[in-house]
């Protein structure tokens, strides 16, 4: 399998080193974090411990003999298996002269972020990382990246049985070993059928209580599983916008499978023919897109918006006093509705872009709308938030 540079996330995890004595490199599980530390630390004096491994693990039960004499960088693979670690890196980290530096790889499981964020505080700096997005890659391939989904080996699979063949491997092996691994105890078949229902219910606002009612679960039972693959980072709780407009709007968040590839195999679209066909063209087109204008601006500054029976807006990012919306539309040359005209009246919009697919050119809607293709939407970013 061939190996992608993944330069800009390599960067922020220097950047962190550089002025933090721990840093927490956190995403879902086989999205590449491994391979980018090992990148690094070949760079450095560093010692690597991976607790999945049964020496590593027996090694650090004295954590305090075995991380205490370490000098350099010291990079610790699924840290979320050992979150008492986090008193003794805090003990560690107080020292002057501090001879060494801790690399956290963590599935972004719940006790992890949680545990670092109370045991490290002031002391750890936070870098998230996902899949392979359309920066890295290339801009002509973001086809095979929205049907793939952003999983190396997913989308470097040799072909599109053996993408798909990953894909629901993936999924088993998420929901049978690796929640009980952060000591989620639920049963998996039931996260399951929850799982291919958001599937379903992909890009649209979630109510637990409807949810509930389709699984024969209560809807508290739903919004913790729900919290979940949440944690897990498998599915996104797009959180909606609302302000003093004078307008019921809508405050369920929306929901998303995060990574395209993984919503595909859950309706059981694996191929390139079966997407292309399916009802739920527009709402994968939607959720692929979102992570790509996410993974630029961060999932602090997103929201979505709409009001009951007027108008909905996709994404809004609110960043350094400009709100920029977007909307994401799989037809080639869309046209200016007037859902987007009570959007950017109602709620003040600097720019609006429409996001459609790669390989159409790109044109002006309005003074403030535009129509940016998928491969030239860092670009756009660019041009009205240049120093992200």
């Amino acid at each position: 399998m061939s190996m992608i540079p993944r330069p800009a996330v390599t960067a922020q995890v220097e950047r962190a080193l550089a002025r933090s004595p721990v840093v927490a490199l956190t995403g879902p599980r086989q999205c590449g974090k491994t391979t980018l530390a090992r990148s690094i630390a070949s760079k450095h004096q560093a010692t690597m411990f991976d607790l999945e491994h049964p020496v590593d693990a027996r090694r650090l039960e004295n954590p305090v003999l075995t991380l205490g004499p370490l000098k350099g960088l010291v990079v610790i693979d699924e840290a979320q298996l050992r979150p008492e670690l986090g008193p003794v890196l805090r003990v560690l980290a107080d020292r002057e002269p501090n001879p060494a530096q801790f690399l956290l790889l963590g599935s972004a499981s719940p006790d992890l972020v949680r545990g670092a964020s109370e045991s490290l505080a002031g002391r750890v700096a936070f870098v998230d990382m996902d899949g392979f997005g359309i920066n890295e890659i290339g801009s002509d391939a973001w086809r095979a990246l929205w049907h793939r989904g952003g999983f190396p080996r997913s989308y470097l699979a040799d072909d599109d049985e053996a993408s798909a063949s990953w894909r629901r491997d993936f999924v088993r092996t998420f929901l049978e070993r690796d929640l009980r691994q952060y000591g989620i105890q639920v049963a998996p078949l039931m996260l399951r059928r929850l799982w291919s229902m958001l599937a379903h219910y992909h890009g649209q606002s979630g109510n637990a209580a409807d949810l509930g009612r389709s699984l024969g679960e209560a809807h508290t039972t739903v919004r913790r599983h729900i919290d979940i693959l949440s944690g897990g980072l498998v599915v996104r709780q797009l959180p909606a916008w609302h302000e003093n407009l004078g307008k019921r709007q809508v405050k369920s968040p929306k929901l998303y499978v995060r990574d395209s590839g993984l919503l595909h195999v859950l309706l059981e679209l694996p191929y390139d023919a079966a997407i292309e066909g399916h009802p739920k063209l527009g709402a994968s087109w939607e959720g692929f897109c979102v992570e790509a204008v996410i993974r630029h601006c961060g999932e602090r500054n997103a929201w979505y918006w709409g009001t009951h029976g007027e108008a909905e807006l996709d994404l809004l990012i609110i960043e350094r006093g400009k709100r920029i919306g977007f909307e994401f539309k799989v037809a080639d040359a869309p046209r200016l509705t007037r859902s987007m005209h009570i959007a950017h009246d109602d709620l003040k919009l600097d720019r609006l872009f429409v996001v459609c697919p790669g390989g159409a050119a790109g044109y002006a809607l309005a003074e403030w709308a535009d129509v940016v293709p998928i491969d030239r939407l860092s670009t756009a970013l660019a041009s009205v938030l240049p120093d992200r």
